[in-house]
């Protein structure tokens, strides 16, 4: 192994890797989405900028060879300079049942944050409903416990570094992924918010807080009780008005509603319908009629 001008050993050149994981990113940082930013902007903080700017080349040059995300836990092998890939983990504290009960009752205290995480979108604010029931989203400076089998004295090391990276752009294509870090898998948690919004469309509240109405709650009649009613629209036209929320987005059924695998002339419906509720909203409904009629195959 050579030695450079410091007297220290020089690095040597990683092993070459063929089919591990690149990063998508080619050049300056890493993470598209806000999520994913947040968790860079905590590891950019806390962590060697030189170690991460080399975990950044490891990571675009595929040197991870896997990655695996569970319960607070995140395991991956990173190819180096020696024969035996390095083994790296890095943990934070995943919640248990009671504390995922909290959270999933603040979170469904809020109709629109709700539709967005059931439409499949993070809305921003999630961060502050953790907060408030004391519970952190994202990892702090101490919130991260790393480990990597390499003999790197730094810490973090560029592959536990090249790990980090990927994982943010993991976090990227799946904002649930941060969800599952935390301890809640992405399908529980949408089964646990699609069984709020009952009692006649009443959620219940945040600690500290009152009833909200729920836009998408429906209260469960039996059928044999509604056979004399079955065909009315159940609703005054008085509720068929503007949605109390003005912040609601037009097409909040839309989003919230699993999309029916139905398409017209070759597109999906949803991507028809929803120009229909946008400006249905906005009150042009003579253009609404238009719309309409386009949908008519």
């Amino acid at each position: 192994m050579p030695v450079g001008r410091d007297g220290w050993f020089e690095a040597a050149r990683p092993i070459r890797v063929e089919g591990g994981i690149k990063a998508r990113s080619k050049r300056g940082t890493i993470g598209e989405q806000w999520w994913s930013r947040r968790f860079v902007d905590v590891l950019e903080r806390v962590c060697d900028a030189g170690r991460l700017s080399r975990g950044r080349a490891y990571a675009r040059r595929g040197q991870v060879l896997d990655l695996d995300l569970g319960p607070g836990l995140v395991k991956a092998r990173v190819q180096g300079s020696r024969p035996d890939p390095y083994g790296v983990s890095v943990r934070i504290t995943a919640y248990g049942e009671r504390e995922w009960a909290g959270l999933v009752e603040a979170l469904a205290a809020q109709a629109l944050h709700r539709a967005k995480l059931l439409a499949g979108e993070m809305p921003p604010e999630i961060e502050q409903v953790f907060e408030a029931c004391g519970l952190p989203l994202f990892p702090g400076e101490r919130g991260l416990d790393m480990d990597c089998s390499c003999p790197d004295w730094g810490f973090p090391c560029k592959h536990l570094s090249a790990v980090l990276y990927l994982l943010a752009e993991a976090f990227d294509d799946d904002p649930f992924l941060v969800l599952a870090w935390r301890g809640m898998a992405r399908e529980a948690l949408l089964d646990a918010l699609r069984a709020t919004g009952g009692d006649g469309g009443r959620i219940a509240a945040a600690p500290g807080g009152g009833g909200t109405p729920d836009p998408l709650g429906v209260p469960d009649v039996p059928f044999a009780e509604r056979m004399g009613d079955f065909y009315e629209s159940g609703a005054s036209a008085a509720r068929l008005g503007p949605p109390a929320d003005p912040g609601s987005p037009p097409d909040l059924l839309l989003r919230a509603l699993d999309p029916p695998q139905v398409k017209a002339r070759h597109i999906p419906l949803l991507d028809l319908l929803r120009p229909a509720y946008r400006t249905l909203a906005a009150g042009e409904n003579d253009e609404a009629e238009g719309v309409s009629r386009d949908l008519l195959p």
